[in-house]
């Protein structure tokens, strides 16, 4: 039986009123019509580039440098497949490849480069060059009389040749920077990196696919209109310049963002669709590294200023190669080695691969046997080249070099430099000579880094993200080796199925590819009663995994 309760009239009447109020206070928008969700695209290739796009936004999200590094890596237990690149190795043909990959475009100098006043210009050069004299006859007579010490009687040309030039860029460095600090205070301040170990990962779109890619796909009713589609490769940078100088502040940059934002630029850059394994490149399993030279830390000298490499490998090219090689091999390995090293700096900053700079970053390269030297400027201006973006990102980068100078002409027998160029060392002055201006703010510096590691409040994050990037980045083989497939099992378990009675323990049994492990997939670490926190009571017994 139905029950009515007895209501009162007076506060449904206050009720109807306070309702009247609120609707005229905040009244509701007229409806235009029915609200429909977008539509989005469910196919594959849609839905492929949908889940990439919110991992790069995770990885945006990310608070810390050193955790943005660890989340690109958390895909890959093993490490990625990339493409082997290095200051050692510079096949024939290498120029239109590297720009590609870097997105660079390659100019001469129109005007020398301007940083040595001519304040007391003749006194300061006067003083450096026989400074930088007596550094090259001390470097020559060093390594005569190293090497009638050792009496080694094995030559290896590019070895000689790189201890060689190692000792005279040091000396000269030296000599240098002892008689230019007075004048240019700016190279009191930077800090000097012998042999840095210099790395860094990307992502390049618009390469062809590969042959084992092209051959699943057409396998596939449901792929074979997508198997001959450009793919992205990913590329791992290292190489071991003589010696490295960072400053507290940046170098300017010498082109505009509307030089930089140039889409004719963009669309006539030298376009690579190949495998670059038919140069000579090869692939390997690693994972992504970013280092420029030194550990993230907010209040040291941070920026890139003058780095110098060497050409020794260069040397065992034959002639057959063109007279125009040479060259081009100098401005690959500068543009190769300057991309790479303003990318490190740039993820210390908060910026990938994945997440574009906001603001340009600039460098100086020298490329040096300790005789010629190849002086480069260098500018970064953008990171995405990711699939669309290789099509559709308008900005590039620019990389402005001179041909190889003449710094003297030999040593003689008797110890005495002959020749000595004046004006090669006079573009060697001007890179040194060339003050850091540009000092930015910490948001301005780091727009996507919100937080650093140093100001966590539980301790034992803050360490396991140190040891876990530091052990990351020191590229050590796994303690237990990637699980293979034996070729007695290729033939009876896998191309014939001639053991169905046996346990199907293996991980190709049971559908699982160990490519596909994550980062933080391995057995967790047990902590003793001992060793936990208030004597281990109401604490899991095993170590808590903070992975970004």
């Amino acid at each position: 039986m139905l029950k009515l309760l007895p209501f009162n009239l007076i506060k449904l009447a206050c009720v109807r009123k306070l309702t009247q109020k609120c609707s005229e206070i905040n009244p509701r928008p007229a409806k235009r019509g029915p609200y429909y969700p977008e539509i989005q695209n469910v196919s594959l290739k849609a839905r492929q580039q949908n889940n990439a796009e919110d991992w790069h936004k995770e990885i945006y999200q990310v608070p810390t440098v050193e955790e943005k590094i660890l989340k690109i890596n958390m895909p890959r237990y093993y490490g990625y497949k990339v493409v082997n690149f290095s200051d050692t190795k510079t096949p024939y043909n290498a120029l239109p490849v590297t720009q590609h990959y870097t997105r660079t475009v390659r100019e001469k100098f129109e005007t020398p480069i301007t940083g040595f006043t001519e304040k007391n210009s003749e006194r300061i050069f006067t003083a450096a060059r026989k400074e930088a004299i007596e550094a090259v006859e001390f470097s020559y007579d060093y390594c005569r009389h190293l090497a009638r010490i050792t009496m080694c009687t094995s030559v290896d040309f590019v070895a000689r040749e790189r201890h060689l030039s190692q000792i005279v860029v040091e000396q000269l460095n030296r000599a240098l920077l002892k008689v230019l600090s007075q004048e240019y205070p700016h190279l009191s301040e930077v800090e000097i990196d012998y042999n840095p170990r210099h790395e860094a990962f990307w992502t390049v779109g618009g390469v062809q696919s590969t042959k084992n890619v092209v051959n699943s796909k057409n396998g596939c009713k449901w792929q074979m209109k997508e198997a001959k589609n450009s793919s992205d490769r990913l590329i791992q940078y290292s190489g071991h310049p003589y010696v490295c100088l960072r400053h507290q502040k940046q170098l300017a940059s010498w082109k505009t963002l509307p030089e930089s934002n140039n889409e004719r630029l963009s669309k006539n850059l030298p376009r690579f669709k190949y495998d670059v394994r038919c140069l000579g490149y090869n692939t390997k399993h690693q994972h992504a590294t970013n280092i420029p030279g030194h550990w993230p830390c907010v209040n040291e000298q941070s920026f890139p200023f003058l780095s110098i490499h060497s050409r020794a490998h260069l040397q065992n090219r034959p002639n057959s190669y063109g007279k125009h090689d040479t060259q081009e091999a100098l401005d690959a390995l500068a543009i190769k080695a300057s991309y790479s090293l303003l990318l490190a700096h740039a993820s210390y900053n908060g910026f990938n691969t994945y997440n574009d700079l906001t603001y340009p970053l600039n460098t100086q390269t020298i490329i040096t046997n300790g005789q010629e030297w190849s002086f480069y400027e260098y500018q970064l201006n953008t990171l995405l080249m990711h699939g669309y973006n290789e099509v559709v990102n308008p900005k590039v980068n620019f990389c402005r070099g001179s041909p190889a100078l003449s710094l003297f002409s030999e040593v003689s027998s008797t110890g005495k430099c002959v020749g000595f160029n004046d004006e090669t060392f006079k573009q060697l002055l001007n890179f040194y000579a060339n003050v850091p201006k540009l000092q930015r703010t910490m948001e301005e510096l780091q727009p996507f880094v919100s937080s650093r590691l140093s100001e966590f409040k539980n301790s034992d994050q803050s360490d396991f993200i140190d040891k876990r990037l530091k052990h990351l980045t020191s590229n050590r083989p796994r303690h237990l080796e990637l699980p293979e497939i034996f070729l007695w099992e290729k033939l009876y378990k896998i191309d014939n199925k001639s053991r169905p009675m046996e346990a199907k323990r293996r991980f190709f049994e049971r559908n699982i590819n160990p490519w596909r492990r994550r980062l933080n997939e391995y057995d967790e670490e047990f902590v003793p009663k001992p060793l936990r926190r208030n004597g281990g009571k109401n604490e899991a017994p095993n170590k808590i995994k903070f992975y970004p």
